[in-house]
């Protein structure tokens, strides 16, 4: 049976592990969602939107990986209740706090793979994009420049957010891991 020292650790632990969770995927969530909105707002009003057709299913990937990132985020702050309960007479059990984090590394695994597969959609219709385009430059081409299909900013913007969705879901994959892996420690 545990002392209580263990248990104020392990509260402590799971407290402070879940807050820094919480707060990392917090914050690249929130860029997710600012680069997600300049992205849609910027190709609306860009001319040739049309061209880059290829983008919309690696960004609609971005977007189900970025809800399952919302999940994540309400798992983190379940992770820092539960460290709170441990410290407190009604305590949950190992089994409980061992399915609320295997919950939550699932969430983070279905979220990895979305984000991985919409990478690579976003990075295979780049890569056309990029073959497409006349090698050296063409000063004063005229209307014959149109045929070149530079890679925007834009294009790039929506690389860096599946690029942050991914991150965070290995960030909260690898505390989820850490925290399962504390629980089941013996001494």
């Amino acid at each position: 049976m545990a002392d209580q020292l263990d248990f104020q650790l392990l509260s402590s632990g799971m407290r402070r592990m879940g807050w820094i969770r919480f707060w990392i995927q917090a914050v690249l969530g929130l860029v997710v969602v600012c680069v997600l909105l300049f992205n849609n707002i910027g190709s609306s009003l860009a001319r040739n939107s049309e061209r880059a057709l290829g983008l919309g299913p690696g960004l609609s990937l971005t977007t189900i990986a970025f809800l399952f990132l919302l999940y994540s985020l309400w798992q983190g702050w379940l992770i820092v209740k539960a460290g709170r309960a441990l410290n407190s007479s009604a305590r949950p059990s190992r089994g409980e706090t061992s399915r609320l984090l295997k919950r939550g590394i699932f969430v983070d695994l279905l979220g990895l793979m979305l984000a991985s597969i919409g990478y690579q959609s976003l990075a295979g219709a780049l890569f056309v994009q990029a073959s497409m385009q006349a090698p050296g430059i063409s000063i004063g081409a005229g209307m014959r420049s149109m045929d070149n299909y530079p890679i925007t900013s834009l294009e790039m913007l929506s690389v860096l957010s599946n690029t942050q969705v991914l991150f965070a879901h290995v960030i909260g994959l690898a505390f989820s891991l850490w925290l399962l892996q504390r629980i089941y420690r013996t001494n």
